[in-house]
């Protein structure tokens, strides 16, 4: 049986991105087959090395979808990766790249509104629930059909790193998960 190929794509220290390894580590269908990251450091890159994913650091956008063929990848899976995806990767892969955002959409989305910078402007709006959004990817930042939401119950004692620990929780148990269905559906 053909493995779909997937590579992640993230920029900072990779919690979902090796959530995903590990769901994905003995699958009959799926494979983690690359890693991807626009910083040399990233955290991501560990998680790759102890699971023996190839891992890579793509400096320039441009280099992504000759990295991609090269690697024979069939989805994108973007787990806190920070950079807009091109326009020819979002045309050569449409519908076939999935990112992970760390609020309900399409509140706390677009440019800058990333990691802490979402919870944190989550808390300043008194929100009472925050949650994660499954999307695909288009042309802009965090606009893409949301194939699914999470949410969970904001208290008002909750600080942004409160808010970001219970986002999280709802990140791990859920992407992975959803990644799956949306492959082999």
């Amino acid at each position: 049986m053909y493995k779909q190929r997937i590579a992640v794509l993230a920029s900072g220290a990779g919690s979902n991105a090796q959530k995903l390894m590990e769901y994905f580590k003995q699958h009959a269908g799926i494979e983690i087959a690359l890693v991807v990251s626009n910083k040399a450091r990233a955290g991501v890159h560990h998680f790759a090395a102890a699971k023996q994913v190839p891992s890579i650091v793509v400096a320039n956008s441009s280099e992504l979808l000759p990295m991609l063929k090269q690697y024979n990848i069939d989805w994108v899976i973007l787990a806190g990766f920070l950079k807009l995806i091109p326009k020819e990767l979002v045309q050569a892969y449409p519908n076939k790249i999935i990112n992970l955002h760390p609020a309900l959409l399409p509140k706390f989305g677009g440019k800058g509104m990333y990691g802490m910078h979402v919870h944190k402007a989550v808390k300043a709006a008194q929100e009472t629930e925050s949650g994660i959004s499954i999307h695909y990817v288009n042309e802009a930042f965090d606009e893409g059909k949301v194939l699914f939401q999470a949410s969970c119950k904001i208290d008002t004692t909750d600080k942004p790193e409160d808010i970001q620990h219970k986002v999280q929780l709802l990140e791990h148990k859920h992407f992975a998960q959803i990644v799956e269905e949306t492959i082999l559906k």
